[in-house]
């Protein structure tokens, strides 16, 4: 046997010491669970007993639960408006934060820091300052314009849109996408757009949104991907209220699964929620296609 051979056997051996720990945590604590949750989902399981087949009864039984389609309703809801909420402003904040000026490391840092966050840390936090009673924004808006406050999260009306609100301090992660996006693009372009007597909304209408067209795409999907699996917020600060108005489906699924022990059918639950994340996600980028650019030509 060569030398040649023994050194590629060597490098294969170390390959697979060194990614055995992954594999080996990959098939415990995510593969596993996934296939054994498919296999929940076709039966009648309360933790205590054993698991009981029932066939397809979990899924029949699911798109006849009224709390079925009001947490689907209630988190799609905010899914439409969350996702274009965050696109917009991340995109808007990295392209101000792509200009030169001073302090500008510290204003990126100020922004990005709050999305590494603990989720119930930031929940806490919003939660003081849209109190309707005390919180700072009502505060504000009553002593310095005479306005009195909505109820934010007590109001069903407001309960949503104030948990898309709180998308300004989760939306660190986005906009550092969006900034390097932004900062790979070539500079060409710009100045022969700026010749030809360009604006500055011009040049990114029909420069600046093309060229990182692929990345606002990526951005969509795992933004729509995030918003579909809401948990935090709602089980924090409204546990689903006021009026089921934000009880969102994996709050439901939680419900099912560790208050009602009914493994079984939140499994089936949880296959419902990963084909309509797989669906939303095809569909996304099937209709993709005439307005993302993946190449720039040069010449």
């Amino acid at each position: 046997m060569s030398k040649r051979t023994l050194a590629m056997k060597r490098e294969e051996r170390s390959f697979w010491i060194f990614i055995a720990p992954w594999f080996i945590g990959f098939i415990c604590f995510t593969g596993g669970p996934i296939l054994i949750s498919l296999l929940l989902s076709f039966t009648e399981y309360n933790v205590i007993s054993s698991p009981k087949f029932t066939g397809i009864s979990n899924y029949l039984l699911l798109f006849k639960d009224r709390l079925f389609y009001k947490s689907l309703s209630v988190t799609l809801y905010y899914t439409v408006l969350a996702v274009p909420f965050t696109i917009l402003t991340s995109l808007v904040i990295a392209v101000l934060l792509n200009h030169r000026i001073k302090g500008q490391s510290l204003l990126r840092t100020l922004y990005y820091a709050p999305s590494i966050v603990s989720g119930v840390a930031v929940s806490f936090l919003w939660s003081w300052l849209l109190n309707p009673q005390f919180g700072v924004v009502n505060s504000v808006l009553y002593d310095c314009f005479g306005i009195q406050g909505p109820g934010w999260f007590t109001s069903s009306g407001t309960v949503v849109p104030s948990m898309v609100l709180m998308q300004l301090t989760a939306s660190g992660s986005t906009m550092v996408i969006f900034l390097a996006a932004l900062q790979s693009l070539p500079a060409d372009l710009y100045e022969a757009a700026s010749i030809e007597g360009a604006s500055g909304f011009t040049k990114f209408r029909k420069i600046t949104v093309p060229l990182i067209s692929p990345v606002i795409l990526f951005n969509t999907i795992i933004g729509m991907i995030g918003a579909l699996q809401i948990f935090t917020e709602a089980y924090v600060i409204t546990k689903g209220g006021p009026d089921w108005n934000s009880y969102f489906y994996v709050y439901y699924l939680f419900d099912t699964a560790f208050k009602q022990f009914r493994m079984g059918y939140a499994s089936a639950q949880a296959w419902i929620l990963f084909l309509l994340i797989f669906a939303l996600t095809l569909v996304s980028l099937w209709g993709s296609k005439k307005y993302v650019h993946y190449e720039y030509d040069s010449k």
